[in-house]
């Protein structure tokens, strides 16, 4: 039986697929399936690339340039995106399982990430006059 959902609840994804994908990684971990939330994690960059406009068709490291040359990633936060990078590079390309600690981390600068990204500034139009 799944345990809980990992991470926090984020609002206002106007992404159906991100936010299918944030939620598939949140049950991966509660499934135990680490690498599978790890890799969801990854898959995660892309797809909030194309939501924020990126042509789809690009390599990995092109989205994750996309997101830091098109300032969706706040630059003290250009460390999270590379290490969810280089984690899932990993999981990816590498014959490794994934641990526990790796998908908790991953998860949770994902989960920020989407915060900056989708809540807040939905949060922050809401509060104008």
């Amino acid at each position: 039986m799944p345990g809980p959902l990992y991470g926090q609840k984020v609002q206002d994804i106007d992404d159906v697929n991100v936010k299918a994908l944030y939620e598939e990684a949140r049950r991966c971990y509660g499934s135990n399936g680490f690498t599978a939330a790890v890799l969801c994690c990854r898959k995660l960059l892309m797809h909030i690339a194309v939501a924020k406009k990126a042509a789809p068709g690009l390599r990995f490291i092109e989205y994750v340039q996309y997101l830091v040359d098109h300032h969706y990633v706040p630059p003290d936060a250009k460390e999270w995106v590379d290490h969810i990078r280089s984690t899932s590079n990993e999981a990816n390309h590498e014959i490794v399982v994934s641990t526990k600690e790796q998908a908790a981390e991953l998860i949770d600068l994902v989960g920020v990430l989407l915060k900056v990204i989708f809540e807040f500034p939905k949060m922050m139009r809401a509060k104008k006059p």
